[in-house]
């Protein structure tokens, strides 16, 4: 993969302040027969990390392989667009216990709420086959900042 430019690469507070601002994600993971299952996702941000409330597809395919992807970019034009792509691994947090174990968890609610007026933290958990949390802890982070050209 080619290097991006240290010009235009995010800081630490910069990654921080888009990840903590910004709605919308995309998760990659691999599905059934190796192919990219690549979903927009709503997110919230604690600790480093990415939590995002799932069901499906994206739970079968965590649950079969953790590895997975996360990117989060904004801007329309080509001198706008900032991004952050991650690779790394995601939990899932099969039950509420573990959702009360996760030191993150009750930050990335209220995150999440933050991001989208809400009044209250966002107070979904686990049930059924599927529904449940995925903990994505990034391994590698590449950032980019066109408006640093």
């Amino acid at each position: 993969m080619a290097k991006i430019s240290s010009t235009i690469q995010l800081s630490d507070e910069e990654v921080d302040q888009l990840m903590s601002h910004t709605g919308r994600c995309r998760i990659a993971t691999i599905g059934p027969g190796e192919d990219i299952n690549l979903t927009p996702m709503t997110f919230g941000w604690a600790d480093g990390k990415a939590y995002i409330f799932a069901r499906g597809q994206k739970i079968a395919n965590l649950r079969r392989k953790d590895t997975a992807t996360l990117l989060v970019d904004i801007g329309d034009a080509w001198r706008e667009l900032k991004g952050v792509m991650m690779h790394g691994k995601a939990t899932v947090l099969e039950d509420a216990a573990a959702e009360r174990e996760d030191d993150g968890l009750a930050a990335a609610r209220h995150n999440i709420a933050d991001k989208h007026n809400l009044d209250k933290p966002h107070d979904a958990t686990a049930s059924g086959n599927s529904r449940r949390w995925i903990v994505f802890t990034p391994t590698r982070i590449i950032t980019w900042d066109n408006s640093k050209l």
